[in-house]
């Protein structure tokens, strides 16, 4: 496995890079120079290229993409057009507060996308079975914007059972260590600060998880309903086992190769596709972060975002891969 893992990692090499350049021609191809957003509609042309030179953006595409390249491999992302300070230091609070969102949201999708794809496959054909994929199909066709409006309208302007925007309360700020603020407050044994930060956490992170969930239970259902033909199963049955003791622990067991593919893919996904989620909660997350700097054309932070988005994404999918060995032992890597 050790030789398999260090021919996966060295493979991203390639994959980074490709990514790195599509992303710089892509970005490059927005219209409209930096220089002149940062200084206004107003001002003047002298002002704009001197800030334009300034900034490197006069120097050719393929220097401004080499000089990229260069400071990537000694670990510096650069520094932002519009603010000025270093990226590395910048991007961390955003991309955690997205990895504690996509990581709650996806804990939520498997507990609720798994049960439900066993009940619907243990009751097949009955009412319980139609009422589960039906809710599923709900949550696959749902859009999530509207998903989001709507458990606002609900939960928090009517009921008031949540904060309807923001990551936390502007009254009791807390002091961040690690920037996921679930664990911050814990150490900090901030208990009201912990109660609230989950109640934030709440809207968003079901709003997100919604269609993973329910993507999750469709796949959990058909890969439960092919195990549970297995002549195995029936022998376990024929036994006197309890239904539940040979659902959970042989049927789930050996049906979880598929479902543990989705779930990896999907937190990708989550990772990646959080933009809408974190707009319409006021969340602060990489997405927001990304979408800003493309309004205001920093390149630096656009591709960088975007880089860091498809390493976690790469590495997800690496991970998932070695789990399939643990989860079945017949699965050999060399």
């Amino acid at each position: 496995m050790f030789a398999y893992t260090i021919r996966r990692l060295l493979q991203l090499i390639p994959v980074l890079f490709g990514m790195t350049l599509l992303v710089f021609f892509i970005v490059h191809a927005i219209p409209g120079n930096p220089a002149q957003v940062m200084l206004g509609q107003h001002a003047t042309e002298e002002s704009v290229q001197k800030l334009t030179n300034e900034l490197g953006l006069n120097e050719p595409w393929y220097i401004q993409y080499i000089n990229y390249l260069q400071n990537l491999v000694t670990g510096d992302l650069g520094d932002s057009i519009r603010t000025g300070a270093p990226i590395v230091e910048e991007l961390w609070p955003y991309l955690a507060a997205t990895m504690e969102l996509s990581v709650v949201a996806m804990i939520f999708a498997v507990f609720i996308g798994v049960n439900a794809g066993i009940i619907s496959a243990w009751f097949q054909n009955k009412w319980i079975d139609y009422v589960a994929m039906f809710v599923a199909l709900i949550g696959i066709s749902v859009p999530i914007f509207w998903l989001g409006l709507m458990q606002q309208w609900l939960f928090a302007v009517e009921l008031g059972w949540f904060a309807p925007t923001g990551r936390e309360d502007a009254r009791a700020p807390i002091d961040p260590i690690t920037h996921f603020f679930l664990i911050d407050t814990l150490i900090q044994g901030d208990w009201d600060g912990f109660v609230e930060t989950v109640r934030r956490l709440v809207l968003p992170a079901t709003a997100l998880g919604t269609f993973s969930g329910a993507f999750i239970a469709r796949m959990t259902r058909s890969s439960m309903l092919e195990v549970m033909r297995s002549d195995y199963i029936r022998t376990a049955r024929s036994k006197g086992m309890k239904m539940i003791k040979v659902v959970y622990k042989h049927a789930l067991k050996n049906s979880i190769i598929p479902v543990l593919t989705v779930v990896g893919l999907q937190m990708g996904l989550l990772l990646g596709g959080a933009v809408l989620t974190e707009t319409i909660f006021g969340w602060p997350g990489i997405g927001r972060y990304i979408y800003d700097a493309i309004q205001f054309r920093d390149y630096p932070v656009v591709q960088s975002g975007i880089l860091i988005v498809a390493l976690f994404f790469v590495l997800i999918n690496l991970c998932v891969d070695l789990l399939y060995s643990v989860v079945d032992p017949r699965i050999k890597y060399k």
